[in-house]
Parts: C-alpha cells; sequence; structure tokens
C-alpha cells in the first residue's frame, strides 16, 4: 500500500446516522453524496479538521479541498480524499471511511481521485449530491466531466437536515464552547477600566478564548452610546456600557454569545433596560420543548416584546447553531441573514441547538444586548454559558 494511503479503522462506528442521511438523500432524489465543506467533511468523517488547513484553503496556484463520497445505502464504498499534508493526522487518528487517500495537491486533482474511486466502485451514479457553495468552479467542471450524464444537484439542505439534531457528543462540545465563551468575556470585563480601547478589550478576548481552547472567531464590541460594533481606538469611559458579543469555537463547534458591562454602577434606566431584555430572552426560553412548532419561539418573544419601553429601537433573532452559526433549525424568513424559514412551521426536537438574542440599540445609553445558546431536551431546554447575565462590573482601576 502506498505509503500516501491511509488504512480506515474498520472498527469504528458511522460517526453519523446514516439511515437519516439515507432518507434525506432518497426525498432528494440523490445516489451519491459528494461533500467538500470542511465543516460538513469533519461531521462526516467524525474527525478533526486538517491542522495545515484549519485556518486557510489557498496553497500555491490551487486551493485545499477535502472530498469525503458517500453513496446511498453503501458506506462499505465511502471515499476521503485529503491532501498530502494530512496523511500523518490521518495514520494517527484512522476515521471509519473504508478508503482514505491522502494524495491529492489541489482542487482539481482531489475532485478527479474521489469521482475515479467511486466510479470503480461501481455504484449508482445518476444524481449527484453536492455543496454548490463550497464547490469550486474548476472541480465542479472537473467533476462534470469525471462523471459525464450525472446531474449535479445542491444538497445543502440534505447535509443540514442531517446535521441538525446533536449527539450528546456535540452537545457537549456546544456546551464547553458556550461556557468558555462566557468566562473569557467576564475575565476581560473584570480586568479593564476607563480609558481602554475597543481594539485593546478585543485582543484580550482574543487572548482569553485561545487560553482556554477556544479557537477565536470574531468579538463584535459597542460601548458608550455608539452602535458601531467594531473594534477601533474608541475608549471605554466611566459611566459607559460595554456590549461583548463573540464566537469562539470549540473542535468546530461554535460558542456565540453576548453579554453587557459597565464601568461603574448601573443606574435605574441601564437596569431596566436590561431587565427588560431578560424578560424576552425568558419568555422565548420558555417556548422552547420538543413538539413545539419553531415558530411558537418568535411568538412568545413578540407578545413579550410588546412591553419593552424602548419597543422601536429593539430586535429579536433566534437561530439554529452548531458546525455553522446560522443552521438548521431556520426559524425565520426576516433576519439578518437571508434564508428561508421552514422549521417555523415544523416540531422543535430534542437535541437541536438555538441562538436566541434579543438586541436594544437605545439612542442615548447604547447597544444593549443579551444572547444565549439553548438546547432542546426531553423536558424542555437547557441554557449553554448562562454566567453574567446582568450587568458585569468593569475594572475600576485607570
Amino acid at each position: 500500500m502506498q505509503e500516501n494511503v491511509a488504512r480506515a479503522d474498520r472498527s469504528r462506528a458511522i460517526p453519523f446516522n446514516a439511515a437519516k442521511l439515507d432518507r434525506l438523500m432518497e426525498a432528494a432524489g440523490l445516489d451519491v453524496l459528494v461533500a467538500t465543506s470542511k465543516h460538513n467533511v469533519q461531521y462526516l468523517l467524525g474527525a478533526e479538521r486538517a491542522i495545515f488547513f484549519d485556518y486557510m484553503d489557498a496553497l500555491g496556484v490551487s486551493r485545499y479541498l477535502p472530498v469525503l463520497v458517500y453513496p446511498k445505502g453503501a458506506p462499505e464504498h465511502a471515499v476521503y480524499v485529503g491532501h498530502r499534508l494530512e496523511t500523518h493526522q490521518r495514520a494517527v487518528a484512522p476515521p471509519w471511511v473504508a478508503q482514505v487517500r491522502t494524495e491529492s495537491n489541489g482542487s482539481i486533482d482531489a475532485i478527479t481521485r474521489a469521482a475515479s474511486l467511486i466510479r470503480d466502485a461501481g455504484v449508482p451514479l445518476k444524481r449527484v449530491g453536492v455543496e454548490m457553495a463550497f464547490l469550486p468552479m474548476d472541480a465542479g467542471r472537473a467533476l462534470s466531466d469525471a462523471l459525464p450524464g450525472a446531474e449535479l444537484k445542491d444538497a445543502l439542505l440534505v447535509l443540514e437536515r442531517l446535521r441538525s439534531v446533536k449527539s450528546a457528543e456535540e452537545l457537549a462540545k456546544l456546551k464547553t464552547a458556550s461556557e468558555l465563551v462566557i468566562a473569557s468575556m467576564l475575565e476581560v470585563i473584570a480586568g479593564h477600566g476607563p480609558g481602554t480601547t475597543k481594539q485593546q478589550l478585543s485582543d484580550a478576548l482574543r487572548i482569553a478564548e485561545a487560553n482556554r481552547g477556544l479557537t477565536f472567531e470574531y468579538c463584535l464590541l459597542a460601548c458608550g452610546n455608539s452602535h458601531n460594533r467594531a473594534p477601533s481606538a474608541q475608549r471605554w469611559e466611566q459611566g459607559e456600557v460595554l456590549s461583548l458579543d463573540s464566537g469562539g469555537n470549540y473542535h468546530g463547534y461554535i460558542g456565540d454569545l453576548a453579554r453587557m458591562a459597565v464601568l461603574g454602577d448601573p443606574d435605574a434606566e441601564l437596569k431596566d433596560c436590561l431587565a427588560e431584555i431578560e424578560a424576552v430572552q425568558r419568555a422565548a426560553f420558555a417556548a422552547v420543548q420538543p413538539g413545539a412548532m419553531g415558530g411558537d419561539i418568535y411568538v412568545a418573544a413578540e407578545r413579550q416584546l410588546a412591553q419593552v419601553s424602548q419597543r422601536d429601537c429593539t430586535e429579536f433573532l433566534a437561530h439554529g447553531m452548531g458546525l455553522v452559526s446560522h443552521e438548521a433549525p431556520r426559524l425565520t424568513a426576516k433576519g439578518p441573514i437571508p434564508y428561508d424559514d421552514p422549521d417555523a412551521r415544523l416540531p422543535l426536537e430534542t437535541g437541536m441547538v438555538v441562538s436566541i438574542e434579543t438586541t436594544m440599540k437605545h439612542p442615548k445609553r447604547g447597544f444593549i444586548k443579551l444572547e444565549d445558546t439553548v438546547a432542546v431536551t426531553a423536558t424542555g431546554y437547557e441554557i449553554f454559558g448562562e454566567g453574567g447575565r446582568g450587568w458585569n462590573l468593569g475594572s475600576s482601576a485607570l
């Protein structure tokens, strides 16, 4: 066997619900699934992403393109084609896939190798599901050339439905990510005082998350009466509010939460504003339970929003999350990121995870927001990372 062909671990169980995937593929009219996004390859492979390509894709004159091919009803013929630079990683932790070939150098050779291997397996190849948004044009053309007569269909929703209900292991990672993001935020708030710039706060949060084993993704932050959430030279001063909204992932699973702080004691108006936001959050939480329609979350939130004093500048959003920050369940077609809302009319299922967020863009007091991660449990819901929900106090040190 070639040195760069890893031996699959046949003793490893398939890490996802293969029967569910087969049903989804049948309903979508797919014979074969070709996954090429790093998040879906990670999910289907049941293994960590390639170390060298975790932060980038560009390489030389091409790009990294992991390819996992799954034939409906025939997991024994699954194929994974990775880059040569991940050979050692796959040897240390062999995945379940029957053929693991770490031989590719770029997008075209990766997809053509995968097509050749699956074609040799003799499985039906008339209808091929691909990730249209994650398949480079050169690789898409090469796949069409390698499989003449095959119809390429978008499989994004098939893969999203497969991931919509999280396993116990996935839920544990999401909970850990959420708790570590909150701990990082509280550390940064307590350790910084008047005169700290937003850029310094963002940099400090990056370090705090990294020190806890998270991969820092972003920090959106606003202070004073400004609603601008980009890191900048603006300073956080005495008496001003601070909004921290950060995403940090733990082994690919995202912790995305928002908390508030103030320099000095919060006055009555600030306490009332945050209490109103908290009431909307709690109303939305109460609607999260298995069997309830996804849209019930919005119904409950809107009812409570009607009582908010700053209703005209207060917004509510709920969206699914996991390996991707906006994934199923999809609950609204009117959010900041456009997509359809099929799950508003479908029952929530145990194991789904929803981000619930209420934002008040107060004209005088600034940006006030809470965002929480909520998992659907057999008996209702569980909040991941519940700490720091009130007005957290910044350092008094100058």
